[in-house]
């Protein structure tokens, strides 16, 4: 057959009528409500004018403490194409009343003319590394047509902006969502509206809000309140809140497929075998087949998630094969098991990258990480653990175990909230325990680094660097890895 007429013989199918622009001004004029100064298309769509990309759409948002239109200068001077203002100015713009809503009604319009399966992820810890992961296995077996929220995109300005950031060719859709008081996911999930909802884990992150772990629970189950109708909800089997969420699942009319090591789970782990490289080779039970895949990433908090991933990647139609080969491949994420090799005194150490979040869950299960991380010394760099009210000092405290169990030589601990551990650390003689561990106490990410630096990172050292975002230990981190040639691993 000729190339003519091959090209002519080629399939047609509905999504090549379909729009290579992300946006255009017809379109988001009549998606907002507002008007257009003139014809133009836009690529992209991006809230912070520091940000912006040659060919964006910059919303002007008002905030509590300043104003998105105090910054167009910058947005076009980045290369923006257009901005969404709600007042007439020199540049390409959608004229509105409130540019807050408008991003919520363009939110709302890109998912009415989308096709993607949607899929929404929360949970107290794992949430962004299960999408990430959900994402990664999705636009591996679509090639290239799957769309996530990025970052940490997942509150009531994230989650329609990564709506609106969503390209009407794509065939799945990964969104985060967080909360931090009762009601905040409805009100997210009502946007979404997804097709399959994820719960990875329940723990006691910003108790101080919600006042216990079933509060918590029920605040998470408001994923499945928007549900479409005959969707799915992917929860934890070995959670001790799985028959709350599941009944609050079914009242929604949800389909379930529980993960887990419990027997009633329907995609039951049944083995997890150690990785030479700190993953694990996991062979899981689905019911009507078997799987057995690798995961890259260590600890056996990532065994769980994986096991969330192939549930939600099932319940979206999508390609189990490309899951595990997605799962074998993941790297850290940045703030969140980022892997650094960093100069140090005779050679290399480890740093770990936790530095994003913490609750009292996902520090005990980075600690046992750490106390399995070949090292001739192990070092933890911890951070305060916030929103936890009443609970916040028992709750540090209680690290002290988990230190023990890790064998952690040295801990730096930084924060007001760390002052109960160092407490109870040091009613050891000197300031140390029996095991050995040492350990230093700073205000801030400042003082911890110079700790650090005093102490000696040395050859062979497994640094773990954990806190809650706001305590700002990214700084410490990009202070040491600054000094690092080595590379990232993974």
């Amino acid at each position: 057959m000729s190339a003519h007429r091959a090209l002519r013989a080629w399939p047609v199918r509905p999504r090549d009528s379909l729009g290579l622009a992300l946006w255009d001004s017809v379109a988001l004029a009549q998606a907002m409500g507002g008007t257009a100064s003139g014809a133009f298309q836009v690529a992209g769509v991006e809230i912070d004018s520091r940000d912006v990309r040659p060919g964006d759409l910059f919303f002007a948002l008002k905030g509590e403490a300043t104003d998105g239109h105090r910054f167009l200068d910058k947005a076009f001077a980045n290369g923006a194409a257009a901005a969404v203002v709600d007042r007439p100015i020199d540049w390409p713009h959608i004229l509105v009343r409130d540019t807050n809503a408008a991003l919520a009604a363009l939110a709302a319009a890109s998912r009415a003319r989308s096709a993607a399966v949607r899929i929404g992820v929360t949970g107290s810890v794992g949430k962004t590394g299960v999408k990430e992961a959900i994402f990664a296995a999705l636009d591996r077996a679509s090639r290239g047509q799957a769309h996530r929220s990025v970052r940490s995109y997942n509150n009531h300005v994230g989650v329609p902006l990564s709506l609106a950031r969503m390209p009407v060719r794509a065939r799945y859709g990964v969104f985060e969502m967080g909360m931090n008081h009762a009601g905040e996911i409805a009100a997210l999930t009502a946007q979404v509206r997804p097709q399959v909802a994820v719960i990875t884990t329940i723990a006691p992150a910003h108790i101080e809000n919600l006042g216990s772990e079933e509060a918590i629970a029920d605040a998470k189950a408001e994923i499945f309140t928007a549900l479409e109708p005959g969707g799915t909800a992917v929860i934890p089997a070995d959670s001790p809140h799985f028959e709350r969420l599941r009944d609050q699942a079914l009242a929604a009319g949800a389909k379930i497929i529980s993960f887990g090591r419990a027997a009633h789970a329907d995609l039951r782990l049944l083995d997890a075998i150690p990785a030479a490289n700190g993953g694990a080779l996991v062979t899981a039970d689905l019911g009507d087949t078997r799987l057995c895949y690798s995961v890259a990433e260590p600890g056996e908090h990532w065994i769980a998630n994986s096991l969330a991933v192939m549930a939600a990647v099932r319940a979206a139609g999508g390609d189990l094969g490309s899951a595990g080969l997605a799962l074998a491949e993941m790297g850290g994420l940045k703030g969140r098991g980022a892997r650094h090799r960093i100069a140090a005194i005779g050679g290399r150490a480890l740093l770990i990258d936790e530095s994003y979040n913490a609750n009292p869950t996902s520090m005990r299960a980075t600690l046992r990480q750490l106390g399995q991380t070949p090292a001739s010394r192990r070092i933890a760099v911890l951070g305060s653990m916030k929103e936890l009210g009443d609970f916040s000092a028992p709750y540090h405290a209680q690290l002290a175990e988990p230190l023990a169990e890790a064998k952690v030589d040295h801990a730096v601990l930084v924060g007001d909230e760390m002052r109960a551990l160092a407490q109870d650390l040091g009613k050891g003689a000197g300031g140390a325990l029996a095991g050995g561990l040492t350990f230093a106490h700073c205000d801030g990410p400042a003082e911890a680094i110079a700790a650090l630096e005093e102490f000696g990172i040395a050859a062979g050292d497994a640094i773990l660097v954990k806190g809650s975002n706001s305590v700002g230990l990214g700084r410490l981190v990009t202070h040491f890895a600054a000094r690092d040639h080595g590379g990232r691993d993974g």
